[in-house]
This record gives structure tokens, sequence and C-alpha cells, in this order.
């Protein structure tokens, strides 16, 4: 249920891609796009008193541009910045109405995806105006399938797992001439999974923005989930330079199915491990086996704890934030959206969790701030984790 691993490879050192300045910078991306407002930060204060912290901090992206998840953060930017790159202009001057008309035809944007990301990738290409085509992997819910095809993308699920499904979709590309956004990197492709995590930053800063107008103040704990770790490495990258590593804890949450980051973290060495298999997993946008090469350095370095979890602390996480206590708000999240939430309540009532909470000062005094980065995004398997109890945590 729950493997836990302190991070030897802790320095705090910052890293030059993932700023406050180049935050701001992606957010006044954000901020020209129709229907852009920052999603709320939540405050559960009845959760809090009950689980023995002082505060915790829910950034909730089901309310993200209408898709019900975080992922168009990265997605459209990346986008952006390829049409920039190839009008040879700056990304300040891309304006989503009008780009498509200085074109003389639609580009071809193509991804492999769980789900999220090619939702975001194809929400983002017809806004502009453009193509694209999806690859999912073997496994992939109709839903998600149905969600990509009606933003008007193409959409192919393989006979592969998610690692081998992005290396189709890249060699798909180089054979049309298509431009791949994906969202990890690898020899000789990172300038856009950098983008993508440096897009995700937007969700970062509208919640530290956020937290410093609440009485409940800044965080001095915070949770994220990883897959190939682009969204936990942009988000950390942020907030590690604009609140200073040292002054927060961190925790790195992953499905046990494919606990790429917590493998890479507990090695000898430091150096990244990969997971193979089917990478199982009611997380789907966490079953990822490779990290992204261009993110681990700074969970490497800024991490405090990595933790691999099964799927029912997921589904309980969910069912937490489904069905607050009195007083407190209630939040529609996903499976990959709630792993930080039923970890949080794994480390303050799991023997084995309460010593990693006592370890990392997880008290009275913390102030805990989860991303929540998806709605139910599969509505009908949410109904049977919070309606009708699948994966209860006693399994």
């Amino acid at each position: 249920m729950l493997k836990v691993s302190n991070n030897q490879f802790y320095t705090g050192e910052t890293c030059s891609l993932f700023t406050t300045e180049i935050a701001q910078r992606t957010r006044e991306f954000h901020r020209q796009i129709d229907g852009y407002q920052p999603t709320p930060l939540v405050s559960l204060p009845q959760l809090a008193s009950k689980l023995g912290v002082k505060a915790i901090l829910v950034k909730d992206e089901s309310h993200r541009f209408g898709l019900n998840a975080f992922k168009v953060l990265g997605g459209s930017y990346a986008l952006g910045r390829l049409l920039a790159e190839h009008l040879e202009m700056d990304i300040s001057e891309i304006d989503l109405k009008t780009v498509a008309s200085k074109l003389d035809k639609p580009l071809v944007f193509t991804t492999a995806t769980a789900g999220n990301h090619g939702t975001g990738v194809a929400w983002a290409a017809r806004e502009m105006g453009q193509k694209a085509v999806v690859y999912m992997p073997k496994g992939s819910a109709q839903a998600s399938v149905n969600r990509i095809k009606g933003l008007g993308a193409e959409c192919i699920v393989t006979d592969v797992n998610y690692d081998d499904t992005v290396r189709l979709a890249n060699k798909t590309a180089e054979e049309n001439g298509w431009m791949l956004v994906q969202d990890t990197a690898w020899e000789g492709y990172d300038k856009i999974p950098t983008w993508i995590s440096q897009g995700y930053m937007t969700m970062a800063d509208e919640a530290i923005e956020q937290a410093t107008a609440m009485p409940e103040g800044l965080p001095t704990h915070v949770m994220l989930q990883a897959g190939v770790g682009a969204m936990a490495g942009g988000v950390l990258g942020y907030l590690a330079d604009k609140l200073g590593a040292d002054n927060f804890k961190t925790v790195i949450a992953e499905p046990s199915a494919a606990d790429c980051i917590f493998r890479s973290g507990s090695s000898k060495d430091g150096n990244m491990v990969n997971v193979t298999g089917d990478l199982n997993s009611i997380m789907a946008g966490l079953a990822c086996g490779e990290p992204n090469p261009v993110t681990w350095p700074i969970l490497r370095n800024c991490s405090d704890v990595f933790v691999s979890v099964d799927d029912n602390v997921a589904a309980t996480g969910m069912r937490i934030l489904g069905n607050p206590l009195h007083g407190d708000t209630a939040v529609t999240s996903g499976e990959s959206g709630a792993i930080t939430m039923g970890l949080l309540h794994l480390l303050a009532n799991h023997p084995e969790g309460q010593k990693v909470a006592q370890n990392i000062g997880l008290d009275q005094d913390a102030v805990v701030m989860i991303f929540s980065t998806e709605g139910d995004t599969n509505a009908d398997r949410y109904r049977q984790i919070v309606w009708e109890g699948k994966l209860p945590l006693n399994d």
C-alpha cells in the first residue's frame, strides 16, 4: 500500500528553466486565451483539523478552460511557442484567434497521451485553427477517446503501453513531417517538453498568489503527483525558485504500478530508472514508466520524500474530496488528481505513514498544498469509486 524513500540526493539547487520570471511569461500567454481565469484554491479547515495539520489547500483544476484538467496549460503554451518559432515571432505576439491566418495551411500536431495531455493538445490545436492527431495506449478509456475526438482531433488507440505509444507517435511524426508535442523528453528532444513543463507553472503561480491572500498562508508542505514528472518538476521548480527549496517540504507520489520517479530516487546513484510492463493503474495520467530527463534533476535536487502507493489510495482521496466534512467545500477529483489527498490521509492514519509525517514535520503547524489535477474525466469510473465504493482502502 505504501512505499517510502527519503531523498538522499537533496541539494535544494534550483533550475534556470523554471523560475518566477519564466512563470510570468507563461501566465501572460495563458491570460490572453478566451476563458482564462485562475482555478480555485480551496481551503479545507475541517479536514485539516481531523488530519492534525494547520491547513489543507487544494488547487482544483477541474475548472480549467472547461476541460476538467490542468494539462491544457502545457499543451497550449508549447503550441504557442512552436507557432511563434515557425512564424519567426515572439510568443507575446501570438494571438490564438488570428494566428491561423498567418499560415498557408494548418500545421499538424501529434502526441501520445493517457488522456488529459491529448485533450489539451487537441483543444489548443482547435483554438489556434490547427490539426491534431492523438495516440493513446492500449486500455485507454473510451470516454477519453470520445472527448479528444469531440475537440476535432483524430484519436488512435494503440496495442502497446504508454511509453511505447510515445515512441510510435514520434516515429509517425517524423514520417509525416508533423510536429510532436510530447510532455516527456529524450536525447535530442527536450525543447518542447521544457515548454510544456513551463506552461504548468501558471498553475503554481496562481496557487502562490492565492495562498498569499489567504489567512492560512504559504505552504510549508507540498504534495505532487508524478507520471513522467513533467508537472511535478515544473511546479516544484517554480516553488523552489519563488519560496526557496529549504522553506517547504515536498512529497512526490506515484502509483505503485508505474513508480519510475520513486525508483529513481531510491537508486544508489540518483540516475533515472525505467519501469516496464503494462503499467496498469486507475491513475491513467500517472501510468508512465520512464522519467522525464528535463524535470528529473529538479525532482532529485528539491524533493524530500518519494512515495509509491496502490490504486486504492487514490480512490480514497477521491472519496474524501468528493464527500467533505461539514463546512468544507467538495472537490470533484479524478484518479490522478486525488492520489495526494489519499496519501495525506495515510500519513495521518497509517502507522508507517505517521512515521513519515513526523520525519517531515507534518504536524499542527503544517500548511499542506496539493494539486487536484483533474476532475471526473472518466465519469463512469468516478461513480464506481465514489458512489459504489470500488477499491476500498482495506483491500
